[in-house]
């Protein structure tokens, strides 16, 4: 061609194709390439088969061609074939070439006539052809034959576009003279995927198989369907030929006389042919390779970038290396410690923006899974003081007691601190889960090596299971130390001499505040709730129901006027109330419930009783339990378990004196767990999670160099799977540096032909049902005025599109 640099463009971009394959790596580049694209018997084996001066393509009815098939032609001195899957192997019998094509399909496609997308790459070197990337693929089919699949159509159409799609993909659209034009499936497939026509080139073939008195010339001369880059006329074998087994260098001679003698071809016979269209192909693909270089280059050094650090670790740790076994199992459990150390502290890189993990799930446990686990304790007030009243009662023997027994109020609390070691216990077990759960996020770095692995998963397991024992060991002792002696001189306790006196005081004051509601209440006294109710039952005389806000004592029932305790509007002593329920009317939405004196006596002015009401049945739930706390029992006491229970509350004398005992075991007790909550957090953070911290960080290194032999580098061996990565790493990180390099000797200082200017192709659709062309019959082409071309450009028409009106 006069263009050395071209010649040399499509060797070069065959040598990046056969190491980008050898790189395997998604997101590789594709290089540019031309695919072949026609209907079945189209001619395009015999357009192929041309090009290389060879017969080597399977032959027959139905889809011949049924897995791509990649050729890359090659100048060379010899002739011969070579398969990428079947590397060293030289074919110079091409009717080998075309066996071992059929049984590399039969081999995944079966033979029940199916495709594959799976391409076969075929490089061909001879001294008789031009360099060329070419793709073979499945002829377009509309009707399954024999026990093809169904779909086979939709198929086909699927693995064309695949392809075509592909920007740096040139577009061979081969179509017969024979048929109408308009109808080409190709031409369609092409204008699907490259509406502008920049990268469709049109070949006719069977030129003189057109019917006596009719010629393409028009389509030729690109001027009945026009295309950007036009259209080029060969003409092939025909089936006798194949049959007769006519030289192809024959073949090619008969068709220049066909163009040189045909009388409407004859003027343009230099642009015609198999010859011509190959050295058209070759130019085009080296303008379209080197139109694509820079973007290939950009992307082959991203992706190397992307590998470097990976291929140089791999590089510096050879597995057969036992020093730098031993170094990259240093390494690896110094990642381990490191990693564990970061979960357990919340300093990782990478925040988790989903799930909890490590540390924060530790602390959950600390401070809101185990105080909820203690607040449970509190909630079964009913059996609390059923157990008090036994305690009383069997402290007191046959006796009546006077004062509210010590033994009673201890062996309460002894009972209710020995309740803890249940919870105490599944704190440290569920500690010790998270840090195993934390330990086995880590050991996932090491699931290269699989032996390192196990034994460092058996290690810190064990060492976590020794520090869980200890752990739980301590957690009891505290318990054991709370049980040993019940400090009731503790600084936060409420005494009970201290209660007995504010009893007294409260006796003294009740009185005196009956009819003056401004006084002050004693500052010892004991309350159990406070909160908004309203008086339902007030009357007329105070303007209905009205809200106040209630304090509830172990003594009285107060309510002032608002939260500030300032202006008491009324203290209602405790002695001799019950409780009953009131149901709400059918319009009201609140929760209502009373208390009246057993005596009959007015509890507040003229009433015999107080509704009060409240906004949900939470609430009354709770204001419930709490006046049940305070000896405010309702009006038909619950029915006592079996087992020969007392009656508790027939006695009023008991019934205080367990209210007495409830009070100083709430107070003790909240001494108890705010005890615990502050020290088994610090008792596990310090045996367990600093010490398995330490461990790692410390230990783990020395024993697995014990256990290892060798300095540990018997833990180093690879799995299957590292194995298979540390070798396609080394070999897409070679592949892609080769890649690199043959970019590199790419010489852009090439001949190029502009692109012709654009022209409408909207013919390319289904034709009118009223105006079909004549099968094998051009119609007349359009009345187009000629123009003068740019320079550079040949003189062409521009584009029109028929008049169909």
């Amino acid at each position: 061609m006069g263009n050395r640099g071209m010649e040399d463009l499509v060797p070069l971009v065959n040598r990046l194709q056969r190491a980008l394959r050898g790189a395997r790596q998604s997101g590789s580049p594709r290089v540019p390439q031309i695919a072949v694209v026609g209907g079945q018997s189209a001619g395009k084996s015999s357009v192929l088969e041309s090009f290389v001066g060879r017969d080597f393509l399977p032959r027959g009815s139905g889809i011949v061609t049924r897995r791509p098939l990649i050729l890359q032609l090659l100048s060379g001195d010899e002739e011969y074939g070579e398969f990428s899957h079947c590397k060293g192997k030289r074919f110079t019998d091409f009717d080998e070439v075309r066996d071992e094509i059929e049984a590399e399909t039969q081999r995944l496609t079966g033979s029940n006539r199916g495709i594959s997308a799976v391409p076969i790459s075929l490089c061909i070197h001879s001294p008789h052809v031009l360099n060329l990337t070419l793709v073979d693929l499945p002829g377009i089919t509309k009707v399954p034959i024999g026990d093809q699949p169904a779909d086979i159509e939709y198929q086909v159409r699927d693995m064309i576009l695949q392809v075509i799609c592909k920007e740096n993909c040139l577009i061979l659209a081969v179509t017969p003279a024979n048929t109408d034009l308009a109808n080409s499936d190709a031409l369609k497939l092409a204008k699907d995927v490259d509406p502008q026509g920049q990268r469709t080139i049109g070949v006719i073939t069977k030129l003189d198989l057109m019917d006596e008195g009719t010629d393409a010339r028009n389509i030729l001369e690109n001027r009945l369907l026009p295309l950007r880059r036009g259209y080029i006329g060969v003409v092939n074998r025909s089936q006798k030929d194949i049959e007769g087994k006519k030289d192809i260098k024959a073949a090619l001679l008969a068709e220049k006389n066909f163009f040189e003698s045909h009388p409407a071809y004859k003027h343009m016979a230099e642009r015609t042919g198999t010859a011509y269209l190959q050295r058209v192909l070759n130019q085009q693909l080296t303008n379209h390779i080197r139109d694509s270089l820079p973007a290939i280059r950009s992307l082959l050094q991203s992706q190397l970038l992307q590998l470097n650090q990976e291929a140089h670790q791999y590089q510096q740790n050879p597995p057969e290396d036992a020093a730098r076994r031993t170094a990259m199992l240093l390494r690896s459990v110094q990642r381990v410690a490191a990693d564990f150390e970061k979960l357990i502290e919340g300093s990782r890189d990478e925040v988790d923006t989903v799930n909890l993990s490590g540390g924060a799930r530790i602390n959950k446990i600390f401070h809101e899974r185990f105080p909820c686990e203690l607040s449970k304790f509190k909630s079964d007030e009913r059996k609390l003081r059923r157990e008090i009243t036994f305690a009383i009662r069997n402290t007191h023997g046959v006796r009546t007691g006077l004062f509210t027994p010590h033994m009673a109020f201890e062996a309460i609390v002894k009972k209710q601190i020995s309740r803890l070691k249940g919870p105490c216990v599944q704190f440290v077990e569920a500690v010790s889960r998270e840090l195993l759960a934390t330990v086995y996020q880590c050991l996932r770095e090491l699931g290269s090596y699989p032996k390192l692995q196990e034994e460092t998963e058996r290690i810190v397991i064990t060492e976590i299971q020794e520090q869980e024992g200890r752990c739980r060991d301590q957690v009891l002792l505290l318990i054991d130390l709370q049980l040993a002696y019940v400090n009731t001189k503790h600084e936060d306790f409420i005494g009970f001499n201290n209660t007995q006196q504010c009893r007294l005081s409260n006796k003294k004051t009740v009185a005196a505040m009956a009819g003056n509601h401004g006084v002050a209440p004693p500052s010892r006294l004991i309350v159990l709730r406070r909160g908004w109710l309203t008086i339902s039952n007030m009357g007329l005389l105070k303007g209905g129901a009205k809200e106040f806000w209630f304090l509830l004592s172990a003594e009285s029932l107060s309510w002032f006027r608002d939260e500030e305790e300032k202006e008491r509007k009324y203290m209602l002593p405790l002695d001799n109330l019950k409780l009953r329920d009131v149901e709400k009317s059918f319009m009201s939405r609140r929760y209502v419930f009373a208390v009246f004196n057993t005596e009959l006596r007015n509890v507040y002015k003229d009433h015999r009783c107080l509704e009060l009401t409240c906004d949900s049945q939470e609430e009354l739930d709770s204001w419930k339990a709490s006046l049940l706390q305070a000896g405010v029992h309702p009006d038909q006491a619950p029915p006592v378990d079996g087992g020969g229970a007392p009656e508790t509350f027939g006695d009023p004398q008991v019934e205080r004196q367990v209210e007495t005992i409830r009070s100083l075991v709430d107070s003790y007790m909240s001494i108890v767990y705010k005890t615990f909550k502050d020290l088994m957090p610090k008792t596990v953070m310090h045996l367990m999670i600093n010490g398995v911290k330490e461990f790692i960080g410390c230990e783990l290194l020395a024993r697995l160099y014990a256990r290892g032999g060798a300095g540990g580098s018997a833990l180093m061996d690879e799995s299957p799977e590292q194995r298979r990565l540390r070798e396609a790493v080394l070999r897409n990180h070679a592949a892609l540096k080769e890649a690199l390099a043959v970019v590199g000797s790419f010489s852009t200082s090439t001949c190029t032909t502009p692109l012709p200017p654009p022209v409408d192709s909207s013919w390319i659709r289904p034709p009118s049902p009223t105006r079909p062309f004549g099968r094998g019959h051009a119609p007349s082409p359009p009345r187009v005025p000629a123009h003068r071309a740019p320079p550079g450009v040949p003189r062409r028409i521009p584009p029109a599109v028929p008049n169909r009106k």
